[in-house]
């Protein structure tokens, strides 16, 4: 599982490029193979881990999908657009994990278990840590790699309503997709993992970090569209 984590954070961007050119589809099996699959595009949380849910499945994993509300460290409350996240519940051998390959730059890289143990990939720290709230009954949360000195909230989400079919994950694509809130349907934004580190383009800024070093450089219009075709072809 490790390795299929860390392959797809190499291939298939999280960025939100259809939504800000107006071409979105709605959330069914073709449509996601036929993006990420067939056009080489990547997607947000919902097309991502949809896609590897349905890949699981093929390969006899026991595991259905979960939605989650994301924690703003910027304000120190939870969202407001509600249980927007999506990622998967597996069951292996009598143990429950959470597998996320759809977190942006939060990604674990690797199935997190619910029994609160820590797991520690090239991106950080992840545990999930149960605690009953109206947001839910379990939180995940991280240390990320050379960026957090403490453990902060990523989102908080409960296991008891799974679901086993993507079209189901359509309301949550429209909220993204038109909530005055959303940080997807203003500006583009896209991230990927690369050795030892990350890349991430929006309209404004290039950011990559490589061996624990950071570089940014403020960009153009021009110069977007430049980085776009050298680190995120498909998606232009």
């Amino acid at each position: 599982m490790d390795s299929i984590l860390e392959k797809m954070a190499h291939t298939i961007p999280f960025e939100n490029v259809c939504i800000i050119e107006k071409r979105t589809k709605e959330m069914t099996k073709e449509n996601l193979i036929d993006k990420m699959l067939v056009r080489k595009e990547g997607g947000l949380c919902y097309e991502l881990n949809s896609l590897l849910y349905l890949f699981l499945k093929k390969n006899q994993f026991e595991a259905s999908l979960i939605q989650g509300i994301v924690y703003d460290a910027a304000t120190g409350e939870f969202g407001n657009m509600g249980r927007t996240h999506v990622a998967i519940l597996v069951q292996h051998e009598n143990q429950l994990y959470i597998v996320d390959g759809g977190f942006g730059g939060n990604i674990p890289l690797k199935p997190v278990p619910l029994s609160g143990e820590t797991v520690s990939s090239s991106n950080g720290e992840f545990r999930i840590r149960e605690c009953h709230t109206a947001h839910g009954h379990y939180q995940l949360e991280l240390k990320l790699k050379h960026k957090d000195t403490d453990w902060r909230i990523g989102y908080a989400f409960d296991t008891g309503e799974t679901i086993s079919d993507v079209s189901r994950l359509e309301s949550v694509r429209v909220t993204v997709e038109e909530h005055s809130d959303s940080p997807f349907n203003k500006h583009p934004l896209l991230t990927k993992r690369i050795n030892d580190g990350s890349v991430t383009l929006t309209d404004k800024s290039f950011t990559r970090w490589e061996a624990g070093k950071v570089t940014k450089e403020k960009i153009d219009g021009e110069r977007y569209n430049e980085l776009l075709d050298i680190w995120f072809p498909s998606s232009n």
